[in-house]
Parts: C-alpha cells; sequence; structure tokens
C-alpha cells in the first residue's frame, strides 16, 4: 500500500493516512504506520457517517466510503494518532478473551442444565461438560489476575482505575474495560462523543405524520461498552441512593424502567470521563446536580 501511494505522491509532499475505527481491523495498519514513522488519523465511525451524509452519493460502496475518508481528512484539521500505552491493548486482549470465556460458559450451563433434564441423561456427557465449566472458571481466575497484575504495573493507570472505582456501581473489571475499549479516552474529546461512540445515544425517528416511533438507544457503538455499563447500573440504582433517585424521576415521568436505566448507565459512563480526565475520585453529589439539569 505504501508503495502504492508513493508512486502517486509528488516528493516533498506530506502524506497522513486516515482512516475509520473499525475495532481491531485498522489497529494493524495503525500501528504498522506509527512503527514506520508515518502519519495516521484515527476517526471515530458516527462522524465519517455524518459527513457522508451530506455529499451527494446514492450508495455506499468501498470506493464511495474511501473517497468520503479522504475527502474529509482534506478538509478537517485532524490530530495526528499516536500509539496508545500498551496497557490499554493488554487490557482489551484480557478483557474480550474473559467475555468469550463467559459467553462459552453461558452455552455450556445451559447444554448441561437440558442434558440433565434429559430422561435418560448422559453422565459421560455431562462429567464432561462439567469439566469444560471448571477449566473455563480456572482461566477466568487466571485472566482477572493478569489484568489486576498488568494495572498495578502501571502506576498513572493504577491511580486513575482507584478513582473510578469510588463511583457506586462500577468494579475494576468495569474500570478495565472502559479503558481497554476506548484507549484511555485517546479518541474522546467530550461526553457527546463518548456516548455516541458506545452507542448509548438516542435516536429520534419523527418526519412529518407518517413516521413516528419511540426514542432509542442508536446501538452502534461499542457493544463491550454497552454492556460492561449495564450491571454497574443496576448496581448503582440498588445501592446508591442519587443513582436510585434519578432511576425512580425518570421512571415516574415516562413508565419506562429500562430507558431509565440506560439514562444511568450512560450517566455513569459519562462520569468515569469526567475522572479521568481530572484525575479526581468520585463527587458524591454529581448525579443529584445532573438530576436537577435532566438526563
Amino acid at each position: 500500500m505504501i508503495a502504492w501511494i508513493n508512486r502517486y505522491t509528488e516528493e516533498q509532499a506530506p502524506v497522513r493516512y486516515v482512516m475509520e475505527a473499525t475495532g481491531v481491523y485498522h489497529e494493524s495498519l495503525a500501528y504498522y504506520l506509527s512503527d514506520q514513522n508515518l502519519e495516521s488519523s484515527i476517526v471515530l465511525p458516527n462522524k465519517i457517517s455524518n459527513y457522508f451524509r451530506t455529499l451527494d452519493e446514492k450508495s455506499v460502496t468501498d470506493k464511495t466510503a474511501s473517497a468520503a475518508i479522504c475527502q474529509f481528512g482534506l478538509e478537517r484539521k485532524l490530530e495526528v494518532w499516536k500509539k496508545p500505552k500498551r496497557i490499554f491493548k493488554t487490557l482489551k486482549q484480557l478483557t474480550r478473551e474473559r467475555d468469550q470465556l463467559i459467553s462459552e460458559r453461558t452455552l455450556l450451563k445451559n447444554q448441561l442444565h437440558a442434558e440433565q433434564a434429559e430422561a435418560e441423561p448422559s453422565e459421560d456427557s455431562i462429567i464432561r461438560m462439567k469439566a469444560r465449566i471448571a477449566l473455563i472458571n480456572k482461566q477466568e481466575t487466571e485472566i482477572r489476575s493478569e489484568l489486576a497484575a498488568a494495572i498495578k504495573k502501571d502506576p498513572e493507570v493504577t491511580g486513575q482505575v482507584n478513582n473510578i472505582v469510588s463511583i457506586p456501581g462500577i468494579g475494576k473489571l468495569t474500570a478495565a474495560i472502559i479503558l481497554a475499549e476506548t484507549n484511555g479516552f485517546d479518541l474522546i474529546r467530550n461526553k457527546r462523543q463518548l456516548v455516541s461512540y458506545s452507542g448509548l445515544d438516542v435516536r429520534v425517528k419523527d418526519s412529518g405524520t407518517s413516521v413516528k416511533s419511540k426514542p432509542r438507544i442508536s446501538k452502534k457503538g461499542n457493544r463491550h461498552l454497552r454492556k460492561a455499563m449495564h450491571m454497574p447500573a443496576l448496581t448503582a440504582i440498588s445501592s446508591d441512593q442519587r443513582a436510585k433517585a434519578v432511576f425512580i424521576r425518570l421512571v415516574s415521568k415516562h413508565g419506562i424502567k429500562m430507558k431509565a436505566v440506560v439514562a444511568v448507565q450512560r450517566k455513569l459512563l459519562e462520569l468515569v470521563y469526567t475522572i479521568w480526565k481530572t484525575g479526581k475520585p468520585y463527587d458524591r453529589e454529581y448525579l443529584q446536580k445532573e438530576n436537577s439539569t435532566g438526563l
């Protein structure tokens, strides 16, 4: 790719490689370019999508999408991407491996339950499934230990994680997932971007009198972030009076419990971002202040 680009580039012309953040797929290229001392910029997908809608394009293909990203890079003053600290890549590898193990364990437990409910269950199958579940439990424990060790090696991240876990409902695993999936909020510049990146932003479809639907979260962002915020929100609602007050107010307003839970998820995620940026622990009046401004 670099050789091909060099053939069409004037010798003195500066080159910047612009790419969309597409999970693991863009990372290999970004790391390679960085190792070659070449400049690159990584743009959040929602920014490219919004920009593409302003162009006079009737269809989305690899060719039109590439042209749009190129034009976007020419028109905007983008920041040069810098390789994030190694710890965030380590955290992402470990947390995603753990997530896969948990999914496999859930599937195995369901299969085990079904087998045990059979009229004539296979004892050998039951033994093998229990053995696989035990192995997953062991590996999950190992991953948790590796996560703790990785965080402990970095004093700055250790301090930030200690601040983050002061938030009601947020534990070290959740903190690790958030930092892993955002690369320490590397591409995030404000709360609105963070909410959009996580897919917890609300989308309203309301056009004239023919098209009208209930507001829903977009779910277009990082599913790992959304999944990570669900249980912390429920824990905060049950254990923290301020989060509970926010939940009750929203349920009384529109009567939809899940919508209120998502709002708490969103505010907790924003709070993690605020704490990361300020380097200060949780302010117990935060949710109360936000409650007065609306969610």
